[in-house]
């Protein structure tokens, strides 16, 4: 090969070393050198671009994982935090209970009030100014007695009432900063989680990018190098036309040797080109890996029957079962009261098919969670997962409405539906036990 290559560069020197069209050849031979040695550069770029693309794929799921822990982690913390609105939530309806039964009983007494008022400054004249028979006004007496007693009562249970809204009233008190810590604790884990989502999602962004930036500069390095390759062929075939007859079979020799010194060159080019695809290409698949874990690690299985393979979405209890009546029918699926700003996660592993508002839904995620099931989740303030993204089981999706314990306002739910091949299934039996 080396003695080809030599007799390529030096047959056409010795033959036209004068000639302009020899001039103009080595010049863009030179070209086609410094083509073929930037195209070498980007293969190299190309090829670390795709191992980053690996490691990136590599690390997305190990981010995976490790959201879905923070998540676990999270939702510890927002157990605290129901536990606590809850706790607010029994003792303000109890302090409503007990100013209600005071308002209903001084609403009661208000009549008697004057009666009361002069008795108990003149008895003995209140009863002589009645115009009655002695009998009646024994009657009276008598009457006036038991009105005492029932108005002793009366005092004693309004007592307990206002102790009872005093009681409550301190309890309501004393809890406010328990809730308050637990909020604080659910938004610190909360923070963490969502800085560990962001720097997912930047990671990922950044690797791909930069194989895609290196693909391309590779692919135009090569379409410029075959550019180059085309105007050498051009001016070879003018510079064979160019030479006597005489020389003619020196110049076949001359051109066999080029062509196949250019089939190597050719077939090096085809096979690093090649490794560098091979290279992109399993890339691709170790993302695709993580995409498949993401399905399989979480899919749902019909045949394993349904006990316990879905997680629960949100720390919270179920406020309307499957099949309860609602205005628009039996319901379909599970609602849940969560805490405020509870996070949300995947009940299983999968890909994120639908992650938009949609009608009077507001927000809704679709999770493909294999075998013909679907996991059907809204009432979010907002999505950390986007269209086409694989996600593993456990991993957060989104947020729920913040809102404040103890008022009167209605608090925010979330619905949960599963789907088998586009018909609804209750998803109880699904649904393994909040640890």
């Amino acid at each position: 090969m080396a003695w080809v290559l030599a007799g390529l560069l030096l047959a056409p020197a010795v033959l036209h070393a004068a000639s302009p069209t020899g001039k103009k050849e080595e010049e863009t031979r030179r070209a086609l050198q410094d083509a073929q040695r930037q195209n070498a550069e980007q293969l190299a770029a190309q090829k670390e671009a795709a191992d980053r693309a690996a490691r990136a794929a590599a690390e997305s799921l190990r981010l995976a994982q490790a959201l879905a822990d923070a998540a676990a982690k999270l939702r510890l913390a927002e157990a605290a935090t129901a536990d606590a609105a809850a706790r607010i939530d029994a003792l303000a309806q109890r302090r409503r209970d007990a100013e209600q039964r005071l308002k209903q009983r001084g609403q009661a007494m208000q009549p008697l009030l004057p009666l009361i008022e002069r008795l108990s400054l003149f008895p003995a004249e209140t009863l002589l100014a009645v115009p009655a028979p002695p009998e009646s006004a024994v009657r009276g007496v008598l009457v006036l007695q038991g009105l005492s007693r029932q108005l002793e009562t009366e005092a004693e249970a309004l007592k307990r009432d206002q102790a009872d809204l005093d009681a409550a009233t301190e309890a309501l008190r004393a809890e406010q900063p328990r809730l308050a810590e637990a909020e604080a604790a659910q938004k610190r884990e909360a923070d963490a989680l969502d800085q560990q989502i962001a720097a997912s999602h930047a990671q990922q962004s950044a690797a791909e990018q930069q194989a895609s930036q290196a693909a391309s500069q590779a692919a135009a390095a090569a379409a410029r190098m075959d550019t180059l390759r085309s105007v050498l062929a051009a001016l070879e075939a003018q510079r064979r036309a160019e030479e006597a007859r005489a020389r003619a079979e020196a110049a076949r020799a001359v051109a066999r040797a080029r062509e196949q010194a250019a089939r190597a060159e050719r077939d090096k080019r085809a096979a690093e080109t090649q490794a560098a695809r091979q290279r992109l290409a399993d890339a691709q698949a170790a993302r695709e890996r993580v995409a498949q874990v993401g399905r399989s690690a979480g899919s749902l299985s019909g045949g394993a029957g349904p006990h316990g393979q879905l997680q629960p979405p949100v720390i919270g209890v179920v406020v309307r079962s499957w099949g309860e009546q609602t205005d628009g029918g039996p319901a379909t699926g599970l609602s849940y009261h969560a805490p405020p700003g509870a996070h949300v996660i995947s009940p299983c592993g999968g890909r994120v098919v639908f992650a938009q508002p949609f009608r009077s839904y507001g927000l809704l995620l679709i999770v493909d969670c294999g075998g013909g099931y679907h996991v059907v989740l809204s009432g979010f303030d907002h999505l950390d997962v986007r269209l086409g993204q694989a996600i593993v089981a456990g991993e957060p999706v989104g947020v729920m409405p913040n809102w404040e314990p103890g008022s009167t306002t209605g608090r925010p739910a979330l619905y949960v539906e599963l789907r088998h091949d586009g018909q609804p299934i209750n998803p109880a039996p699904w649904l393994r036990a909040s640890s």
